[in-house]
């Protein structure tokens, strides 16, 4: 069984990896494409700002549904297969609110496909481990993640920076698009029930039948977490302002970070199974690493031109911290939750996520304008708390058994 979760596993890992290519090469374009079709800084805000507000604000219904139809193959293909239509069209869009409504419809599908795909991988995690099996999946999300601004700026430097250029960039995209979908397809294929994977089931005598008191605990930790954890752009901001980094050197300070990210995801896997082999849930290895994460904030938003290296170290914390809440942070739900719920989870759990890192994006943002000090007292109290819930969620009750079971 451990050789077929494992198989099973490296294919989602590879979906994730080719539609990473595909849907950060396309992120990373879009800023200076729509400039170039004329759109304002307001229009810019907009269409990034609507596109997450669709990707994380439909989750939860579409992980209800995925729990109610157990149809997790069907949404999380329905979901990739926009990257297919959405990026390529982008090749053909004249007018900057064209664009908008493409980038809305991919985020549409992200929302369609994340609760469902972050259910079929924890199908393996019971045989394979909750923490490796989400941090493999958190590895090679982070290998295309890097791989697709690469590749776009190769194709940038080939056929110039015009909207020739990005046409091209974009409808290559699409390789990468119909890759992803090919191997879901194969993997569907393999496993037609993956389910099948996982040794325990919600029939199973005792399953719970609700999430319960220690996910809706976990839920408001997370909650703090995200709110601490600033955006990569706020930070890329001072860098700049602050003359710590010069313009050229952030793309590669980012592309550092993920791949940080993508090691440090690995290690946090390990420990969260150990941890998880010795009877706990695993939330103290998530909180221990939000907690080392708290510092990141000061180093990096107290960094000036005379003390860069404090900026980096800042950015190794931070990037470890989001390793954690993309691996074993998602990894924790497939521990806690039984596996007839855990579409809604993940979609509540998304769509937490992203009203709370939001809202904590903009109290960052404006803290900063009054006093950088300030925003970075505000990373640091959100996240040790957010630390503090998630190990306290560990001792709260689990879900209660199904009515009338043994």
């Amino acid at each position: 069984m451990t050789s077929n979760a494992r198989r099973f596993m490296f294919l989602i890992g590879w979906v994730s990896l080719f539609a990473d290519l595909c849907y950060e090469g396309m992120r990373g374009a879009i800023g200076p494409y729509l400039a170039l079709l004329g759109a304002s800084a307001t229009a810019v805000g907009v269409v990034a700002g609507v596109g997450e507000a669709i990707g994380y604000g439909l989750r939860y219904a579409s992980g209800a549904l995925a729990d109610r139809t157990q149809r997790y193959w069907g949404l999380t293909i329905a979901g990739y297969a926009t990257n297919l239509i959405a990026v390529p069209l982008l090749a053909l869009a004249g007018s900057w609110p064209t664009v908008a409504l493409l980038v809305g419809l991919e985020r549409l599908g992200k929302a369609v496909r994340s609760p469902a795909k972050s259910t079929l991988t924890s199908f393996a995690a019971s045989d394979l481990g909750a923490g490796k099996a989400f941090a493999i999946n958190e590895a090679m999300d982070q290998i295309g993640g890097l791989a697709g601004p690469l590749a776009v700026t190769g194709i940038l430097l080939w056929r110039g920076d015009t909207l020739s250029g990005y046409a091209w960039a974009f409808s290559l995209l699409a390789i990468p698009a119909a890759i992803t979908i090919a191997v879901l397809l194969r993997a569907r294929r393999l496993y037609p029930d993956p389910r099948a994977l996982e040794t325990a089931g919600p029939g199973d005598p005792g399953a719970p039948t609700a999430l319960g008191p220690r996910y809706w605990l976990y839920l408001v930790g997370v909650a703090l977490v995200a709110i601490g954890l600033a955006d990569w752009p706020l930070l890329a901001f001072h860098l700049k302002t602050a003359g710590v980094l010069a313009d050229r050197w952030l793309p590669v300070a980012y592309a550092a970070a993920m791949a940080v990210d993508g090691l440090a995801a690995l290690a946090a896997g390990r420990l969260f199974d150990r941890d998880r082999a010795r009877g706990r849930t695993g939330a103290g290895v998530v909180a221990l690493f939000v907690l080392g994460g708290a510092a990141y904030a000061p180093l990096v938003l107290a960094s000036s031109d005379d003390a860069p290296y404090l900026a980096i170290a800042g950015i190794a914390l931070w990037a470890i911290t989001r390793s954690a809440t993309e691996s074993i942070g998602k990894a924790l739900i497939a521990a806690i939750v039984p596996r007839g719920q855990r579409g809604r989870a993940y979609g509540l759990y998304y769509l937490v996520w992203g009203v709370a890192w939001w809202a904590g994006s903009l109290a960052l943002g404006m803290l900063y304008d009054r006093g950088r000090m300030a925003s970075a007292a505000l990373a640091v109290i959100a996240l040790v708390a957010g630390a503090a819930i998630v190990a306290l969620s560990a001792r709260a009750r689990s879900a209660a058994p199904a009515p009338g079971a043994a």
